[in-house]
């Protein structure tokens, strides 16, 4: 397949010239700060929790190893808050805060006359619109959405979302910003529920728990079907390069058999609400699905972060390079 050839946008921010804060110092902001840091970025995590303060330049550095670019580690630093940074020198600032949309409005508000007129503000939120986030601010033009995906680090996606008053070409700033990080962006232009990828994946979720309602699959064998058959191929192609390669005239007849018998539920399938309703939410409270103990937690997160490596092993001649050439 011929590859996607990328243009860069005549004025954007690089990120080996760049300044990058990160607010909010968890396990999605110390792994975004790992895909900044790699990148070349000089990046600063703002945490205000002692606690947690005290660990992200462990995680950071840990994630860079992951990766082989423990070399990168120097650009960062940690600060307790909003004061201790000189915001004239910051080019792009990253939210990952908790998910509620009265904290995250009150940052941007304290961002909006803190930082540079040409800085772009982002949020990682995956709950909110950027469109509420920015409600009544005046930075609405430079605010978007930039969602990472868990691991963030080891997830090389990331959404870069339009809010209804984004300015387009702070979205392609943006855009190629993440992309010299090493990252694959996609742009969102509209800021719908979800974003894109969220959207098509709760799509596979609604007709995976509506088969296990209707007892036609065990759980263990639904996540067999999508891992060994059908997401096995999506690390090589797309559902939409898919039926290129498969015919469209039989993707064609066999939607027209299949979709009238999907589900089409509104609400939550039975399984996955009894759950939630239960307490059982997977491995933070020991049980979802499966049973989970401390040593089973420990070893699956083992080898969930090694396949994904080796997915990114595969991948890595199709993913965007590191640094300046990738405006190329």
């Amino acid at each position: 397949m011929e590859q996607t050839t990328f243009s860069a946008p005549k004025h954007f921010f690089r990120p080996s010239h760049s300044h990058a804060v990160v607010v909010g110092g968890g396990t999605m902001g110390a792994d975004v700060a790992v895909v900044l840091c790699r990148g070349g970025c000089k990046t600063t995590v703002i945490e205000s929790n002692s606690d947690r303060a005290a660990k992200v330049s462990e995680l950071v550095l840990n994630g860079l190893n992951q990766l082989d670019a423990a070399q990168h580690f120097e650009k960062l630093s940690v600060a307790s808050s909003l004061d201790d940074i000189n915001w004239t020198s910051v080019d792009v600032m990253i939210e990952c805060i908790p998910e509620r949309l009265d904290i995250k409005q009150a940052l941007f508000k304290q961002l909006e006359q803190k930082t540079r007129k040409d800085t772009l503000l982002a949020s990682n939120s995956s709950s909110f619109p950027i469109t509420a986030i920015a409600e009544g601010l005046q930075t609405q033009d430079r605010m978007l959405g930039l969602h990472f995906f868990m691991p963030a680090h080891l997830t090389p996606l990331v959404e870069v979302v339009c809010g209804e008053a984004s300015n387009m070409e702070c979205a392609e700033n943006l855009y190629a910003f993440m992309r010299q990080c090493g990252m694959v962006p996609v742009l969102v232009k509209k800021d719908l529920p979800g974003f894109l990828a969220n959207r098509l994946q709760h799509a596979l979720a609604r007709e995976a728990f509506a088969l296990i309602d209707a007892g036609i699959a065990s759980p263990k064998d639904v996540d067999a079907a999508v891992r060994f058959g059908f997401g096995f191929r999506f690390l090589a192609a797309g559902p939409v390069l898919q039926r290129d390669h498969a015919g469209l005239e039989v993707h064609c007849a066999a939607g027209a058999t299949m979709y009238p018998s999907l589900a089409a539920n509104k609400e939550p399938s039975q399984c996955l609400s009894q759950k939630v309703a239960e307490g059982k939410f997977g491995m933070k409270t020991g049980e979802g699905f499966f049973k989970w103990t401390p040593e089973s937690i420990a070893q699956e997160k083992q080898r969930y972060q090694k396949t994904l490596l080796a997915g990114l092993e595969i991948l890595k001649n199709e993913l965007p390079p590191i640094g300046d050439a990738a405006e190329q």
